[in-house]
Parts: structure tokens; sequence; C-alpha cells
């Protein structure tokens, strides 16, 4: 997501390097370049019009403050405007004063508004807030079905009257019985259609006239562009929206629904899916968004990640043998499990400000790859070996039982000891002095993200592999000694 989009912003800025103000005439090509961005990330045409407009106003004449360069002046102006097309700060789900608070769920077919429908209501219970679920779509087949089995997943009741019941009453019945038993919040899901039609148009309005939602909920699928843009407009101005859910933004979304839904509805996003697991939606904060789309990472967002899954005592306990250097494969395998409940490598890269455009997607699947071979050789160890490293760092024989096992090469189990003890050493480093503060050299538990300093091991200690981005061959006649710094290359 918004990979694209990143990189035509990062052309733009390179376009005023090396200027000493930002005037008239040296800032037309760089909002040349936002304006293709926008355009090629399939926002609205209006949107990108008014959208390079205010960034001209703004830019032009602005007052570069002292020790900060003109690109960079540049970038704060547009990553402001981002926030402001985008709805400047997040609106929480609302609340009614007394009995549930009904949320109307709308959209086309193949949205995945039943999904959207029960990722809401897994995101209520974070907020100590029961739901109960309504299912009137009975026209599109198993959709009731589909909504049972997603409320049996997660453990929330399902209210249904089969296919053959009226929808409108099925949603009067469902928010009577959702107030008698006392839940917090009744989510309809409404049917949808492959197009806009007034027969769907009909039945929404008739069903929002019979509940009377506190939230109208549109949810669009961020894939569909500038569709997004004109689906919002017709939803919002034939029944009334309040809010949107945009889903799909882990997959080929360039962007540009993100960008469009709020300025032509005037509606904020309330909600973004970010894969299929029902866990995998995020209330939606447009100052993060915008940092993700001018690749500057989004740290919150993975501190709250990191946060959900870590268990305090263990990150303390973590954090002292960090500092001792004790940290132990074990351990090791304890953080590379937590990473894969916090979401892809590839997701989690994308979060760190300044990795969102280092790493190709082949590099990010070879790390994938590489941290399965290393548990694999883990998994082939003993508990003394794994409690204790140094046994394996003299000791060819284990180390050649150890390949037998994982099936693998002894050199591929030497590398993996080598490049551990290193890593070691440089968390215990960044444990004593890096990382962010008071989170332990890293992130809460994440102790500076194991092995992905320097790359990961038994990937080359951050060395780019032939085939990636930034490998040359070496030279035979010089090898320079000077060690890579960051987290290098997989």
């Amino acid at each position: 997501m918004f990979e694209a989009l990143s990189e035509r912003f990062e052309s733009a800025w390179k376009k005023l390097r090396g200027q000493d103000k930002i005037s008239e005439a040296n800032v037309q090509e760089a909002l040349r370049e936002v304006r293709r961005a926008l355009l090629e990330a399939d926002a609205n045409l209006n949107v990108v019009k008014d959208f390079v407009e205010e960034v001209r106003q703004k830019a032009v004449g602005a007052d570069v403050v002292s020790g900060v360069r003109p690109d960079q002046q540049f970038i704060k102006i547009v990553y402001d405007e981002l926030v402001s097309v985008m709805g400047e700060e997040n609106v929480p789900l609302a609340k009614a004063e007394a009995g549930p608070t009904v949320v109307l769920m709308a959209g086309l077919q193949g949205t995945g508004k039943t999904t959207a429908s029960a990722k809401l209501a897994l995101q209520l219970r974070k907020q100590e807030r029961s739901s109960m679920l309504v299912a009137t779509d009975v026209y599109r087949p198993a959709a009731v079905d589909q909504l049972i089995t997603l409320g049996k997943q997660i453990d929330v009741p399902v209210f249904e009257l089969g296919t053959d019941a009226n929808p409108v009453e099925i949603a009067h019945q469902g928010i009577a019985k959702a107030k008698a038993d006392g839940v917090d919040v009744a989510i309809v899901d409404t049917a949808g259609r492959l197009q806009i039609d007034q027969d769907m148009m009909g039945e929404l309005a008739q069903i929002k006239d019979a509940i009377q939602p506190d939230e109208v909920l549109l949810v669009v699928d961020a894939m569909t562009g500038q569709e997004a843009a004109n689906l919002t407009q017709t939803f919002h101005e034939q029944i009334g929206i309040t809010g949107a859910i945009l889903t799909k933004m882990d997959g080929d979304s360039r962007g540009g629904a993100a960008l469009s839904v709020r300025r032509i509805s005037g509606q904020p996003i309330k909600f973004i899916g970010v894969g299929e697991k029902v866990e995998a939606l995020q209330p939606f904060y447009p100052e993060r968004m915008a940092s993700r789309i001018l690749g500057m990472g989004d740290v919150l967002t993975l501190v709250e990640k990191a946060q959900e899954e870590v268990d305090l005592a263990d990150a303390e306990q973590l954090q002292a043998k960090i500092l001792e250097a004790k940290f132990d494969f074990n351990d090791f395998l304890k953080q590379t499990r937590l990473m894969k409940n916090m979401g892809s490598l590839a997701g989690i890269m994308k979060l760190i400000p300044g990795m969102s455009n280092k790493l190709s997607s082949d590099q990010l699947q070879q790390g994938e790859a590489q941290l399965k071979r290393c548990e694999a050789m883990i998994n082939s160890m003993t508990l003394q070996e794994r409690r204790d490293p140094d046994l394996l760092a003299n000791s060819p024989s284990r180390r050649r039982r150890i390949a037998k096992g994982a099936g693998y090469g002894d050199k591929d189990v030497s590398k993996l000891v080598s490049d551990f003890q290193k890593m070691r050493t440089m968390m215990q480093q960044m444990g004593q002095g890096g990382g962010l503060p008071g989170m332990g050299g890293g992130f809460p538990g994440m102790g500076g993200f194991p092995g992905m300093g320097g790359g990961f091991p038994g990937t080359g200690g951050g060395r780019p592999q032939p085939g990636f981005r930034g490998y040359s061959q070496p030279s035979k006649k010089k090898k320079s000694k000077k060690k890579k710094k960051g987290f290098g290359t997989l």
C-alpha cells in the first residue's frame, strides 16, 4: 500500500533539494510530481486539483525555518495538507445516551461488509463494549451463514430470522432483541449489490427509517480508487452516511480512496481493514496515514501492536537478559513468534521510520524465508543448546547434528551461530543506549527487533545478497572492512 505514491513524493522532494528557498518558479516541478503521484494513486481528480492548489498557496512565500531545508519545509506542508484532506483527527464510533448504539453497515457487494461487521464487533470488545450482529442480507447466498460463523468465531451473538423474512422486519426485531439483552452496540449487516440500484437504496432507506441508527457506515473497497469517491458521494446523497470503513488497505491499493472519501462526502473515515483476519481492523488516524504515505513510518501503530501482544513481565525479563548479553535461542524464537502475531514482516517494516522505501518486496520475502530457516535450525537444537548458544561456537559435531536434523548445511548452522552472537552484542549496546526512550532499546518486548539489526541471523549480517537491490560483485583486488550501519538489507 502507498509504495508507488511514496516513491513519487520522494522524487518531488528531490526537485527542491539544493534550493535556498521555495519560490513560484522552483516549486512548480515539485508540484507536478505531487499531482502525478496522486493521479497515479487513483485519487479523485477534483480532490487532486484542490490539494495541489492548497499546497502551492501554502508553499510559495512560506518562511523557511532556520536550519530547515526548503525540501523539508515542503514535506511538512504536504504532510499537513494530507492530514487536512483525510480529516485532521480520529473520529470514534458514536455512543448512544440510552439503549444500544445502532450501527447500520452499507455498501456494495464484495467490499467486505459482512466481515467488516464482525471485525467492528471485535474492535468494540477491546473498548469493553458488548455487541450483537443482525443479519438482514437475505439475498446473497450464505450471507446469513457467513455472519453466524463469524459470530461464533469471535463469540458475539447473531440475530437472524432466516432468508425468507423481510430485511426491514429483521432489523427492527434485531434492535429490540439487543435492547432487551442490554447489548451496548447493535451492528446491522445489510445487503449489497454489484452496482448501485434503486431497489437497494430503497430498502436501505426503509431500514434506516425503521431503526434510526446512530451511525451509518459505508464500507468501501480501497482498491476501487476513484470509484470509491463516486460511490461515497452517491450513498451520502441518497442515504446519508456518518462515516466510512476502508477495507483491503493491505492489498494492492494505490491509496487514492483514502484521500478521496473524506473530501468528497465530508464524513470521516473511522476504520481501515488491513487484512483478512477478524482482528485486522484499525481505527483510522489521518496523521498516521499521512506519515505512512510520505514513507515516514508509523511508530505509534507499531507500538500499539506490540503492546497488544507483549506481557510486561516478559518484557522486563527480556530487557535484563539483553543487558547482560544472555539473550538465547529460546528468546529469539519467542520474539519471532511475537512478530508473527503482530502481522507480516513486510507490514511491520513499513511502520518503521525510514524503512518503508528501503526494502523491496523480494527482500522482505527473503527475510520471511530466512526467519523460517532459523526457526527450523533452532528447533533441531537440544534444550541445553538453545539456552547456551556458546556451546555451539566450538563444537562442529553439534553443528553437524543440528544441520542434519534441520535439513540444511553445516555452513548454514555455523552462520546462524556466528550472526546470533554478533546480534546479541549489538542488542546489548542498543539496550544500554539506543532504541526508543524507556522501551528497552527498541519496542516493548521486542528487544530492538531480534535479528534485524544488521540483518537476520543467517542472512549475511546485513550485507546485500546477490539479486537484491544494493548488491554489487565484490572486487577481487580490494576488500573493504567498513561495516554497514543500521538495519541494512537482508
